[in-house]
C-alpha cells in the first residue's frame, strides 16, 4: 500500500488504463490520445475515428500477445470503435463512455476533468456502514439519486450502495446484465454526473459502495468472443453464459484494474462482488483484494463485500471486510412468512434454531448438508470471525426482484411481525442492509425489469415465466401468464419510487403510515449511532438460545447476546410468533429499544410479548435512553 498520505489538495483524480483510450498531454494545444485493445483472435485491427480533424481509420500496430496499439491526435470527446480484421466494427471493451449506447462508438474522457468538492474526504471505518441499496434508474438517474441524499443521511444511513452501473443495452435493465463494465450507463448521465453524485455524498458524511459482476458479462452487446475468444474457459459455463477465464493475465488485469479504476479515479468507498461463487477462483479473488488494496492511498477506508453462495468464511479472515448474509435472510423470511418453497426449502426444518446459529456464529449453513445443493455440505466454518462480517438485510434487490411479482415483505407478513424483525436487523451487531424506500413501509413491488427487442425480448419473458413453473402459485400455465413482461416499461415504471418533488414531499407528510415506519427506523438508527457502533470494533458473540413454547416445543422466539468492543454486554429478546412466550429474568443493563411500546412491563412479569423485540445495554446508558423512551412514546401517540 502507498504510504503517502491523502493529499487534501488533490482535486482531480484519475486511473491510468494500461489498455482502452488514454489521454496523452490532454491540457495541449494539440492532444493525443494512445489506443491499446486486445484482439488475440485477429491479424489485424484499426482504431475508427468518428468525428473531429482525425476522423477515420488508423492502423494499430501489433505489440505481441494480441495487443494492438495506436497513437492518434485527438482529444476528450472523441468518438471512436475498432475494426477487426474482418470488417466487424466493435466498442472499445474498457471503454469509460458510450454515449450512444453498448452497440455504439466510445467516448474518449478526460477523467481529470472533474473537479471534487471534498477532497479530504478518507471515508469511514466498516463499522459505522448502515448500508442503503439502491437501483439508480429506478431513483432518477445520478442527479435524482443525489437529490435524495440529505434525506438518507438524516434517516441515519451511512453508505449507499449502487446496484450495478456499468453499461447495458436498452433505457432501463436491472443491472446485471452489463457489458461494458468501466462505461457507468448513459440512461443515467455523463460520468461527471455520477462523480458529482459520489462527491455530495461525501460532502454529507456518505459512503458509496458500488455491486460490480465480475462473473458474467450480459446476452446482448458483449463481443469479446469476436476477437478475443481466449477471454473464456473453453467447455466451461456459468448459469449466465460462458465462463471466463481469470487464469489468463489479460483478463484477470482487466478486472482488477476495474475495481481499482471505481475506487481511484471515481472515488468509491467499497465494492460488492456479485455472485462470486460462479467465478469459482478463491485464489483470484485473494489476488483481486490484494491488488485493490496495495493501489488505494493511504489512510482511505475501502471495503471489500462478497456475495457468496458457498459461504467461504476463510476469504473473510483477511481479505474481504463481509458478505451478504443470505443465511440470516432466508431463515427471518421463513419465520416471517411461512415460505418454503424454493431455496428456503433449506431453512424450512427448525428455522428459529438456524437463526440463532446465525446470530451465535454468522452463517447457519457451516459445511452442514443443504437440501438444495443435492445434500452436500455448504459452507466452512465462521464463528471466530466477529459479527460485522455478516451483512444482513430482510429485503434487497434480489430477494424482491426474484419473486415473480416483486412483492416486498410487507405485503407478506404482518406489520408487528415486520417491527420486531427490523429491530432486530437494525440494532444486531451484524451490518444491517435496507433496500430502498423500505424506510417508509413501502409495498410498491420491485420487479425483474429490462429493456430487450426482438427475439432476445421474448426469450427472456419467456423463460421467466418458465422458472417459477415449479412453484405451486404459478404451475398452472395461465396463471404464469399475469408475470409481468420484464421488457414492458410498465414494469420499470411500477419499480421506480417516486421522485421527491414538492407535490410528492407533500404526501408523504400528510401519511401517518410513511410517516410512523419513518419514525421507526430513524429512532432505531439513532441507537445503534450512539449506543451500538461505537462500540462495534472487536466485538463477540456470547451465544443464542430459542425460547420454549408452552407445549415444551420450540418458539419461534429467542435470546442472544453479545461483549462489545468495551466490555459492554449487548442483549437482545425476540419474538416472532403470534403467541407469549415465558420468558424469566431480563437480561442485566438497560432497555434501549423495544417494540411494540412498553414491552419491558411485560417482560418484567417474565413474559415475552408476540412480535416483540427488545434490546438491552449494560453501561450508563441512562442519559440517551430517557430521550429515547421519549421518542417511542411519541411513536405510540402518533400512531394512536
Amino acid at each position: 500500500m502507498s504510504e503517502s498520505p491523502i493529499d487534501p489538495h488533490a482535486h482531480h483524480h484519475a486511473h491510468c488504463l494500461p489498455f482502452s483510450a488514454q489521454l496523452i498531454g490532454a491540457t495541449g494545444a494539440r492532444p493525443r490520445t494512445r489506443f491499446r485493445f486486445w484482439a488475440p483472435s485477429c491479424k489485424s485491427a484499426q482504431v475508427l475515428i468518428e468525428n473531429g480533424p482525425a476522423q477515420g481509420a488508423h492502423d494499430m500496430t501489433p505489440a505481441g500477445n494480441g495487443w494492438f496499439e495506436a497513437s492518434v491526435e485527438s482529444g476528450a470527446g472523441t468518438l471512436y470503435r475498432f475494426r477487426l480484421d474482418d470488417g466487424q466494427v466493435v466498442p472499445d471493451p474498457a471503454s469509460r463512455f458510450q454515449p450512444q449506447d453498448v452497440h455504439g462508438p466510445s467516448e474518449v474522457i478526460d477523467p481529470r476533468a472533474y473537479r471534487w468538492e471534498h477532497t479530504g474526504w478518507h471515508g469511514r471505518p466498516w463499522e459505522e456502514t448502515v448500508l442503503y441499496e439502491l437501483h439508480v434508474g429506478a431513483m432518477g438517474g445520478y442527479a435524482g439519486v443525489q437529490k435524495r441524499l440529505a434525506a438518507l443521511a438524516a434517516l441515519g444511513v451511512t453508505a449507499i450502495e449502487l446496484m450495478p452501473v456499468n453499461d447495458f443495452p436498452g433505457r432501463h435493465n436491472w443491472g446485471y446484465d452489463g457489458v461494458l463494465p468501466y462505461a457507468p450507463d448513459s440512461a443515467y448521465g455523463r460520468p461527471d454526473e455520477l462523480k458529482a453524485l459520489i462527491d455530495a455524498a461525501h460532502g454529507l458524511g456518505l459512503m458509496v459502495f458500488l455491486d460490480v459482476v465480475y462473473n458474467h458479462f450480459g446476452p446482448d452487446g458483449n463481443y469479446l468472443h469476436r476477437y478475443a475468444r481466449p477471454f473464456f474457459r473453453a467447455g466451461a459455463a456459468t448459469p449466465w453464459g460462458p465462463a471466463i477465464d481469470f487464469e489468463r493475465s489479460e483478463v484477470s488485469e482487466f478486472f482488477t484494474d476495474n475495481a481499482v479504476y471505481w475506487i481511484n479515479e471515481y472515488r468509491i468507498d467499497g465494492l460488492r462482488f456479485d455472485a462470486v461463487h460462479a467465478i469459482g477462483h478463491h485464489d483470484w479473488l485473494r489476488e483481486l483484494s490484494d491488488h485493490i488494496r496495495a493501489r488505494v492511498q493511504h489512510g482511505r477506508h475501502v471495503h471489500l463485500v462478497l456475495e457468496n453462495e458457498r459461504n467461504s468464511a476463510s476469504l473473510l479472515d483477511t481479505h474481504f471486510d463481509a458478505q451478504w448474509n443470505d443465511d440470516a435472510h432466508n431463515t427471518l423470511h421463513v419465520l416471517l412468512t411461512g415460505e418454503t418453497e424454493g431455496y428456503y426449502h433449506a431453512y424450512e426444518d427448525q428455522p428459529i434454531r438456524r437463526l440463532a446459529r446465525v446470530l451465535a456464529e454468522g452463517f447457519a449453513y457451516q459445511g452442514d448438508p443443504s437440501p438444495i445443493h443435492d445434500g452436500a455440505p455448504r459452507g466452512e466454518a465462521c464463528g471466530h470471525l466477529p459479527p460485522t462480517a455478516f451483512v444482513m438485510f430482510l429485503q434487497n434487490h434480489d430477494q424482491i426482484g426474484n419473486r415473480a411479482c416483486g412483492e416486498r415483505l410487507r405485503s407478506l407478513t404482518s406489520d408487528d411481525a415486520l417491527r420486531a424483525a427490523t429491530g432486530l436487523l437494525l440494532l444486531s451487531p451484524q451490518i444491517p442492509l435496507l433496500f430502498m424506500d423500505e424506510e417508509y413501509g413501502s409495498t410498491q413491488p420491485f420487479l425483474f425489469f429490462t429493456d430487450y427487442t426482438g427475439d432476445l425480448a421474448d426469450a427472456v419473458r419467456e423463460g421467466r415465466r418458465r422458472e417459477f413453473a415449479r412453484f405451486s402459485a404459478f404451475s398452472d400455465e395461465k396463471r404464469r401468464a399475469l408475470i409481468p413482461d420484464p421488457n414492458d416499461a410498465r414494469t420499470f415504471a411500477a419499480s421506480s419510487p417516486p421522485a421527491p418533488d414538492a407535490a410528492a414531499a407533500a404526501a408523504a407528510a400528510s401519511n401517518p403510515d410513511r410517516l410512523d415506519w419513518l419514525h421507526f427506523y430513524k429512532s432505531a438508527l439513532a441507537v445503534r449511532a450512539k449506543l451500538i457502533t461505537p462500540r462495534l470494533k472487536h466485538g463477540k458473540a456470547l451465544g443464542a438460545r430459542v425460547l420454549p413454547a408452552a407445549d415444551g416445543s420450540d418458539a419461534n422466539a429467542l435470546v442472544a447476546r453479545w461483549k462489545l468492543g468495551d466490555g459492554e454486554t449487548l442483549s437482545i429478546a425476540l419474538n416472532l410468533s403470534q403467541d407469549e412466550v415465558a420468558f424469566g429474568h431480563a437480561p442485566d443493563g438497560k432497555v434501549i429499544f423495544e417494540t411494540p411500546p412498553r414491552v419491558r412491563e411485560r417482560i418484567d412479569a417474565h413474559v415475552l410479548p408476540a412480535h416483540a423485540f427488545v434490546a438491552w445495554l449494560t453501561g450508563d446508558v441512562s442519559e440517551y435512553a430517557s430521550g429515547h423512551d421519549a421518542r417511542i412514546a411519541g411513536r405510540q401517540e402518533h400512531r394512536a
